[in-house]
């Protein structure tokens, strides 16, 4: 699969021209520098290593520093790897320092977008799992509203099992949404619109895939 790094910068909407209105996700895709090409022989598999959004140097690793300097390139903040990505047409005599950009997309496409979820710290199962609660306020029924409920099974098997939905940490998870349409391609800006919601708040990270 052919793919690129890009930044959600937020939600809008545009219109078709019969006047649909189309509620769309604005990704900055790429461009992305080749930082690294790995083979077979000394990586023991083939990928290339893709690099986007800029970092201070003072913030940097002197042995990224280095990694970035053999690919002549600032650097990034965000590293990928992609594989069979020198398989995909245009693409197979890609070289060290090269840039990636949106060219590799087309308008009315189907893609894959990869993010890490919002975050929302420890959630009951009223939140975290829909549940509706236990029942009414009446019949002393006063704190049990957004409760639970039994999670025992009996004397036997006198346990609860694994994997019982309860109350827990919510989000923070890497969350892959799979055929997303490509509603249009602003190529001059490197900007992608995508037909619906994608994973992860506003400036966060995300992997696009074809």
């Amino acid at each position: 699969m052919v793919g690129i790094i890009g930044k959600k910068l937020g939600m809008t909407r545009i219109f078709t021209e019969a006047g649909e209105n189309i509620a769309c996700t604005v990704i900055q895709a790429g461009p992305c520098v080749v930082t690294q090409l790995k083979n077979i022989d000394k990586e023991g598999y083939n990928a290339v290593q893709l690099a986007f959004g800029e970092k201070k140097e003072k913030n940097t690793t002197k042995a990224l520093m280095g990694h970035f300097k053999k690919a002549g390139t600032t650097p990034k903040s965000k590293l990928v790897e992609f594989r069979n990505l020198r398989k995909y047409p245009g693409v197979e005599k890609i070289k060290l320092g090269d840039t990636l950009d949106i060219s590799i997309f087309n308008e009315n496409e189907w893609v894959d977008v990869t993010g890490i979820s919002k975050g929302k710290g420890f959630q009951g199962v009223v939140k975290r799992h829909g549940f509706s609660g236990v029942g009414g306020s009446t019949h002393g029924q006063h704190d049990r509203l957004r409760a639970p409920g039994s999670v025992g099974a009996s004397s036997f098997p006198s346990r609860v099992f694994k994997g019982l939905r309860m109350a827990g940490r919510t989000g923070n998870k890497k969350v892959k949404i799979i055929n997303l349409q490509v509603a249009r391609i602003d190529r001059e800006h490197n900007l992608m619109y995508l037909n619906g919601p994608v994973p992860g708040y506003k400036g966060s990270y995300i992997i696009i895939e074809k």
